[in-house]
Protein backbone atom coordinates (compact mmCIF):
# COMPACT_ATOMS: atom_id res chain seq x y z
CA UNK A 1 0.00 0.00 0.00
CA UNK A 2 1.12 3.58 -0.95
CA UNK A 3 0.39 6.13 1.33
CA UNK A 4 1.61 9.05 -1.51
CA UNK A 5 0.59 8.26 -4.40
CA UNK A 6 1.99 11.19 -6.01
CA UNK A 7 5.53 10.97 -3.94
CA UNK A 8 5.37 7.28 -5.90
CA UNK A 9 4.66 8.56 -8.64
CA UNK A 10 7.16 11.07 -9.00
CA UNK A 11 9.94 8.73 -7.69
CA UNK A 12 8.75 6.25 -10.38
CA UNK A 13 9.52 8.79 -12.76
CA UNK A 14 12.83 10.37 -11.96
CA UNK A 15 14.35 6.53 -11.82
CA UNK A 16 12.83 5.90 -15.06
CA UNK A 17 14.64 8.62 -16.26
CA UNK A 18 17.76 7.91 -14.84
CA UNK A 19 17.90 4.55 -16.42
CA UNK A 20 16.79 5.99 -19.66
CA UNK A 21 13.56 3.73 -20.05
CA UNK A 22 11.59 4.24 -22.43
CA UNK A 23 8.32 3.98 -20.52
CA UNK A 24 7.08 3.69 -16.88
CA UNK A 25 3.76 2.64 -15.41
CA UNK A 26 2.46 4.23 -12.58
CA UNK A 27 -0.52 3.61 -9.97
CA UNK A 28 -3.70 5.02 -10.84
CA UNK A 29 -5.08 8.26 -9.72
CA UNK A 30 -6.90 11.13 -10.79
CA UNK A 31 -4.59 13.44 -9.79
CA UNK A 32 -1.42 11.76 -11.05
CA UNK A 33 -3.47 11.83 -14.29
CA UNK A 34 -4.06 16.01 -14.05
CA UNK A 35 -0.28 16.44 -13.07
CA UNK A 36 0.72 14.28 -16.27
CA UNK A 37 -1.42 16.29 -17.87
CA UNK A 38 0.47 19.28 -17.08
CA UNK A 39 3.79 17.93 -17.08
CA UNK A 40 2.97 16.75 -20.95
CA UNK A 41 1.84 19.96 -21.82
CA UNK A 42 4.62 21.58 -20.89
CA UNK A 43 6.65 19.14 -23.00
CA UNK A 44 8.63 16.92 -20.07
CA UNK A 45 6.93 13.76 -21.03
CA UNK A 46 5.94 12.80 -24.65
CA UNK A 47 2.50 11.28 -23.22
CA UNK A 48 0.81 8.98 -20.92
CA UNK A 49 -1.98 5.94 -21.52
CA UNK A 50 -4.05 4.60 -18.87
CA UNK A 51 -4.46 1.27 -18.90
CA UNK A 52 -6.70 -1.60 -17.67
CA UNK A 53 -5.98 -4.92 -16.62
CA UNK A 54 -7.67 -7.54 -14.00
CA UNK A 55 -10.33 -4.42 -12.97
CA UNK A 56 -7.28 -2.78 -11.88
CA UNK A 57 -6.49 0.47 -13.47
CA UNK A 58 -2.67 1.58 -14.16
CA UNK A 59 -1.10 4.45 -16.22
CA UNK A 60 1.92 3.89 -18.85
CA UNK A 61 4.02 7.49 -18.52
CA UNK A 62 6.35 7.32 -22.05
CA UNK A 63 9.47 9.74 -21.19
CA UNK A 64 11.25 11.87 -23.02
CA UNK A 65 15.01 12.61 -24.23
CA UNK A 66 16.39 15.25 -26.17
CA UNK A 67 18.70 14.36 -29.45
CA UNK A 68 21.74 13.00 -26.67
CA UNK A 69 19.87 11.07 -25.70
CA UNK A 70 19.30 12.78 -21.96
CA UNK A 71 16.57 13.08 -20.28
CA UNK A 72 14.37 16.36 -20.64
CA UNK A 73 13.65 16.45 -16.86
CA UNK A 74 16.78 17.41 -14.70
CA UNK A 75 15.16 17.65 -11.45
CA UNK A 76 11.56 16.67 -10.17
CA UNK A 77 10.33 17.35 -6.22
CA UNK A 78 7.32 16.91 -4.25
CA UNK A 79 6.76 20.50 -2.48
CA UNK A 80 3.78 19.58 -0.14
CA UNK A 81 4.01 16.56 1.79
CA UNK A 82 1.36 14.83 3.72
CA UNK A 83 2.53 15.37 7.23
CA UNK A 84 3.41 19.20 5.81
CA UNK A 85 0.78 21.21 2.87
CA UNK A 86 2.58 23.92 1.28
CA UNK A 87 0.18 26.82 0.03
CA UNK A 88 1.00 29.57 -2.46
CA UNK A 89 -0.63 32.60 -2.92
CA UNK A 90 -0.90 33.86 -6.39
CA UNK A 91 1.74 36.29 -6.12
CA UNK A 92 4.33 33.32 -4.82
CA UNK A 93 3.66 31.27 -8.68
CA UNK A 94 5.30 33.54 -10.97
CA UNK A 95 8.49 32.27 -12.41
CA UNK A 96 9.86 29.34 -11.16
CA UNK A 97 14.30 28.61 -12.46
CA UNK A 98 13.81 31.60 -14.15
CA UNK A 99 10.59 30.20 -16.75
CA UNK A 100 12.18 26.79 -17.28
CA UNK A 101 10.58 25.19 -14.37
CA UNK A 102 7.55 24.37 -13.77
CA UNK A 103 5.15 24.18 -9.97
CA UNK A 104 2.20 21.74 -10.61
CA UNK A 105 -0.52 23.55 -7.89
CA UNK A 106 -4.22 21.89 -6.97
CA UNK A 107 -6.16 25.08 -7.18
CA UNK A 108 -10.34 25.80 -7.17
CA UNK A 109 -9.51 25.93 -11.01
CA UNK A 110 -8.09 22.21 -11.38
CA UNK A 111 -4.61 21.38 -11.04
CA UNK A 112 -2.69 23.66 -13.25
CA UNK A 113 0.93 25.03 -13.89
CA UNK A 114 1.84 27.72 -11.85
CA UNK A 115 2.00 30.18 -14.75
CA UNK A 116 -1.63 29.46 -15.83
CA UNK A 117 -2.09 29.75 -11.98
CA UNK A 118 -0.96 33.43 -11.91
CA UNK A 119 -2.71 34.08 -14.92
CA UNK A 120 -5.99 32.85 -13.27
CA UNK A 121 -5.30 35.13 -10.16
CA UNK A 122 -5.46 32.14 -8.11
CA UNK A 123 -3.23 30.47 -5.62
CA UNK A 124 -3.34 26.54 -4.28
CA UNK A 125 -1.25 23.59 -2.85
CA UNK A 126 1.91 23.72 -4.45
CA UNK A 127 2.28 19.83 -5.35
CA UNK A 128 5.67 19.38 -7.09
CA UNK A 129 8.08 21.36 -9.13
CA UNK A 130 9.69 20.00 -12.10
CA UNK A 131 12.71 21.30 -14.60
Amino acid sequence: MVNDIIADSLTRIRNASMRRLDTTTLYYAKVVVSILDVFQAKGFIEGYKVVEKDKKQSINVVLKYDERGRSVISEITRISKPGRRVYKARNELKRFKNGYGTIVVSTSKGVIANDEAYKANVGGEALCSIW
